[in-house]
């Protein structure tokens, strides 16, 4: 280890280094409060000076992570957030954890991470150790991001080496908005860097506020072993989706089939179907492996056909209300609907590529009315496809009964089930959310 490095490392083993976290949503705010909590002084970055202000007012906005962690943040002298790129400087070791959504055509857009690679350059000095954690494909630390980096930096007369004064690495965030039996501290951490030098700095950083750091032979395995882990999920979600519709159409309770499975003590693991996908990984990650995979000169048949599946979910669903509503004597046009769930997932606020989005807009391209409640999201906000201008009703007997049809697409656990089985008309339920009140509901459940 060189001198630059071993000074680095120094400073980051005795707690005299300042981190910098560049994207303080879902993933850079726990990691910033885990970092913290370690002993290290932290910086957090963010374009949006809204996040800025509400934990500079000890204010969450992630409304799953609490508010002790926001009010830790706020009252620490070794804390602070701000939207001043040019601050980056500052910071000793940078992590980078902002979106890689998809395009229009799922195609990765990792124009987030150079943009910020961008930043960081203009700021770069000897010294400084930069690791992503947003998800992409194999080689973007290697091939995008640092020469991202370097490029700015050399253009402003900088000599600075990888591998020499500045270090990379890549990390995969880990995070399960609303788990309660794992935490950022607590899920094992895996890095792999550029080079040695730059493993053995990025573990010593996360050390400090993780109990299990994996090293990993290099950024590219770090960043293949992310995409495995959403992949797995992804596919074995199609399977299951793809047998409810064939359970479906043999009269077979697939969600009772999933359960007598999970009676097996090995070689099984359930998963369970549902109106699509949702969240920032699993809907998303999968395309970051096709697509790097074309430039190869090969095919990943199996991933993109669970991608498929998955994504004609929202379809199969509203074709199985729309043959429910027929069998009740309304058809879809102009029948009132009610979407009850609006988050990715049950008790959390995360709305990120949620597929009750798409079923409101296909109730709506079929003709339907529709509005949606969800406890835990009271109103939409503009997003990167949708911007449905809507807010939650009210539920209850009177507003329940007034639709012609109720599907449920997220199954929080505050929602009054009973109360929805006496006065729902029909409920279309994707999660198998009534199932204790299925003789109440009778006829009018139909499972989708």
């Amino acid at each position: 280890m060189n001198s630059v490095a071993a000074d680095l490392l120094r400073r980051i083993n005795a707690c005299q280094a300042t981190v910098g976290v560049i994207g303080l949503g879902y993933v850079g705010l726990p990691l910033a409060h885990a970092l913290h909590g370690g002993g290290l002084r932290v910086l957090g970055f963010d374009i949006d000076q809204s996040k800025i202000d509400a934990i500079a007012a000890g204010r969450h906005y992630l409304a799953h992570l609490g508010s002790e962690l926001v009010t830790t943040l706020r009252d620490s002298a070794r804390f602070e957030g701000t939207t001043d790129f040019g601050r980056l400087g500052e910071a000793d070791v940078i992590i980078i954890c902002v979106p890689t959504p998809l395009g229009k055509h799922s195609e990765p857009d990792i124009s987030y991470i150079i943009q910020t690679a961008t930043a960081i350059g203009k700021t770069l000095r000897s010294g400084q150790l930069v690791i992503l954690e947003s998800t992409t494909y194999p080689r973007t630390t290697r091939d995008d991001m640092m020469p991202a980096i370097l490029a700015t930096a050399a253009a402003r007369g900088s000599t600075l080496k990888l591998g020499e004064h500045v270090f990379g690495a890549f990390s995969p965030e880990r995070e399960d908005p609303g788990r309660k039996t794992h935490s950022t501290s607590t899920i094992p951490k895996l890095v792999g860097g550029l080079d040695a030098n730059s493993t053995e700095l990025a573990c010593a950083v996360y050390r400090k506020g993780v109990t299990t750091v994996v090293p990993v032979s290099s950024a590219e395995v770090a960043e293949s072993a992310k995409l495995l882990e959403n992949i797995f999920r992804s596919v074995n979600i199609a399977m299951v989706n793809e047998m409810k519709i064939v359970l479906d159409a043999m009269g077979i309770d697939v969600w009772e089939v999933v359960r007598a499975a999970s009676t097996k003590p090995f070689g099984y693991m359930p998963f369970f179907p549902g109106p699509g996908l949702g969240g920032h990984c699993i809907p998303i990650d999968p395309f970051y492996l096709t697509w790097k995979a074309r430039e190869y000169g090969l095919s990943t048949r199996f991933i993109e056909l669970a991608g498929e599946i998955n994504t004609s979910m929202p379809h199969y669903v509203i074709d199985r209300a729309v043959r429910a509503l027929n069998e009740h004597g309304k058809p879809m046009k102009g029948s009132k609907i009610l979407i009850v769930g609006l988050a990715y997932k049950a008790d959390i606020d995360d709305v990120r590529e949620s597929p009750s989005f798409e079923l409101i807009e296909l109730c709506r391209h079929h003709g339907a009315h529709v509005d949606y409640f969800d406890p835990l999201v009271p109103a939409t906000w503009a997003g990167r496809k949708h911007d449905l201008k809507m807010s939650s009703v009210a539920f209850d007997a009177t507003t329940i009964a007034a639709y012609d049809c109720v599907l449920i697409s997220t199954a929080h656990s505050s929602i009054d089930y009973a109360l929805l089985a006496q006065h729902a008309k029909l409920v279309i339920d994707t999660r198998d959310a009534m199932r204790p009140h299925e003789q109440v509901l009778g006829a009018r459940l139909v499972r989708a």
